[in-house]
């Protein structure tokens, strides 16, 4: 059975992590990010679900999703995963796009997929650069050129990252589950809080939100633990600190999201703690 190989760096320099999937078979749940991916497939056949539409992706497509583009993916085929990206911080996406335009804003991107894209070029050989961590500026460079192209060619100028309608309740869900993360939650209070019935306020949320309230909550206690981890802060009090019942079951549940245990995301940051 071939080995699955899971790498990680974090480039000091850009700010930005660069992800390595190997041999990966792995289906990722519906889940969103709080930061900006930019990514291709070098080999493998995936399906792909994005804010409530299908696609089928290939080497060569270039995949970008923006903070909180909900998707799910899974294999196609029995090829294994071979698949590379960079996340890029809204804070840090707003300084480059200041650099490259001279106006605050951020980015929308508006196609999820851009199929047989030739800036997949470009985009692993930043990777590439990012891996082996080099400190030449030409890395820089490739950085700020894409990332030019890219908000020409597949964005909408000035674009609110929440700007789907969404009624009052499902704001207030929003608002209580980001603040109560870490407590448990109940279906009821929810109820009590919106004035819904259980179920309505499933549907009306998952339409408005193109997530379930659960998944929604899940996916804020992994990037607050993410931060937590990034911060050298222990994987059991990371647990204890985003409402999981214990190690184990917070670890079994960051790896189905990030595809890493932990641990292993923590030591991307560890020379960055001093």
């Amino acid at each position: 059975m071939k080995q699955e190989i899971r790498t990680v760096k974090y480039d000091a320099e850009l700010k930005v992590e660069a992800y390595h999937f190997q041999g990966i078979m792995q289906k990722f749940p519906n889940h969103f990010h709080e930061y900006y991916v930019i990514g291709f497939v070098e080999k493998g056949q995936r399906l792909l679900s994005c804010k409530n539409k299908e696609y089928t992706i290939e080497p060569g497509d270039l995949l970008l999703f923006n903070p909180r583009d909900n998707h799910t993916c899974e294999q196609l085929d029995n090829s294994r995963l071979d698949y590379r990206c960079i996340n890029i911080q809204s804070e840090i996406m707003s300084k480059t796009i200041f650099e490259i335009t001279g106006k605050e804003h951020l980015p929308y991107f508006t196609p999820p997929v851009v199929f047989r894209s030739e800036l997949v070029s470009d985009l692993r050989e930043l990777h590439q650069m990012m891996m082996t961590e080099e400190k030449d500026f030409r890395k820089e460079e490739i950085f700020f050129f894409l990332l030019k192209q890219l908000i020409e060619e597949y964005t909408e100028q000035t674009v609110d990252l929440e700007n789907t309608v969404q009624s009052v309740e499902v704001k207030t869900i929003c608002e209580f589950l980001e603040k109560h993360y870490m407590e448990n939650i109940t279906l009821d209070e929810l109820g009590e809080l919106t004035g819904l019935s259980k179920y309505y306020l499933l549907r009306s949320f998952t339409k408005q939100k193109g997530i379930s309230p659960y998944s929604y909550l899940e996916t804020i206690r992994i990037d607050k633990a993410k931060k937590m981890l990034e911060r050298g802060i222990l994987p059991i009090d990371v647990a204890l600190q985003t409402g999981f019942a214990d190690q184990s079951h917070f670890s079994n549940f960051f790896k189905k999201f990030i595809g890493l245990t932990p641990k292993q995301y923590m030591n991307i940051f560890k020379d960055t703690h001093h």
